[in-house]
């Protein structure tokens, strides 16, 4: 680490201590050429993947665009903003340990789906019925039939 002072490239670590709930480490330096101390802040760089959208399109991901459809489909919903933080940190980590460089929107949305059955089935279904396109009423019914047996989210056909 260069020193900020003098550019010395030799400093030696004084202290060091977790902070940010553990995301980061706080590191106390001193430059051993001019004794000036400085603070620095080391953090893991996790690179989420890029997303591949139907039309082929590539794009990074984008956290914000993700929280706005999770709160969309949350809107008016018993649901804190600690289990919509919660959920998509799980769908963060789930992307992240895919260990892909690039991931399909679709099973993004899907990741998406099963944390919202999970936290209200209301909001499971308005953001299935978009998501799938549901045409009609009956695609609905078939849905909601779905959910009350128990069974899993699947991938669209």
């Amino acid at each position: 680490m260069y020193c900020p002072f003098c550019g010395a490239n030799d400093t030696k670590v004084i202290d060091s201590r977790l902070v940010a709930d553990g995301g980061q480490v706080r590191r106390r330096r001193e430059c051993l050429a001019c004794q000036e101390r400085f603070t620095t802040f080391e953090t893991a760089e996790l690179v989420l993947p890029r997303i591949i959208k139907q039309d082929g399109r590539r794009q990074p991901f984008d956290e914000d665009k993700l929280r706005a459809g999770l709160l969309r489909a949350l809107e008016k919903r018993p649901v804190s903003v600690e289990q919509i933080e919660a959920a998509l940190g799980r769908i963060k980590h789930r992307l992240r340990a895919t260990g892909e460089r690039e991931i399909k929107a679709m099973v993004v949305g899907e990741m998406v789906m099963a944390e919202l059955k999970q936290l209200d089935e209301v909001a499971y279904i308005r953001f299935a019925s978009v998501y799938r396109r549901f045409q009609d009423l009956n695609q609905f019914r078939e849905e909601i039939d779905r959910l009350s047996r128990g069974e899993p989210v699947e991938p669209d056909a």
